[in-house]
């Protein structure tokens, strides 16, 4: 029911930044959190950030701390990713994702509507 669309991806230097954008085609109760996730070459879906759009700040990665900031945009209905210092190994395809309120907000099966994913490529 709720779609989910991710741009923002693309080729960057190590120590660059990028800035990640979900739109989302409606808010309802089964889309209260937000999350972002990624899977790299070889490796499982893993958590970057997420938030909730009722409140809260937002929760991160330990990876991800210091260089990831996710914000979001009530009247576009849409969450973003602003990341910066990027290295090597935040080479992946990230994912936008939606779903109810959960304790455990770093799992993937937490979220309902996932987004078909925009690659970001890290050169060192």
């Amino acid at each position: 029911q709720v779609q989910l669309v991710e741009s923002g991806g693309g080729l960057v230097q190590a120590g660059g930044s990028l800035r990640l954008s979900c739109a989302a085609s409606e808010r309802t109760s089964s889309s209260d959190a937000m999350g972002w996730f990624r899977q790299g070459p070889g490796k499982e879906r893993e958590f970057v950030a997420g938030l909730v759009w009722s409140g809260g700040n937002p929760s991160y990665a330990d990876s991800v701390k210091g260089r990831f900031s996710m914000s979001r945009d009530n009247t576009k209905i849409a969450v973003y990713l602003q990341m910066n210092n990027l290295k090597p190994e935040d080479t992946a395809v990230y994912y936008c994702a939606a779903g109810r309120r959960s304790p455990w907000p770093d799992r993937p099966h937490s979220y309902t509507y996932w987004g078909q994913g925009t690659q970001v490529t890290v050169s060192s």
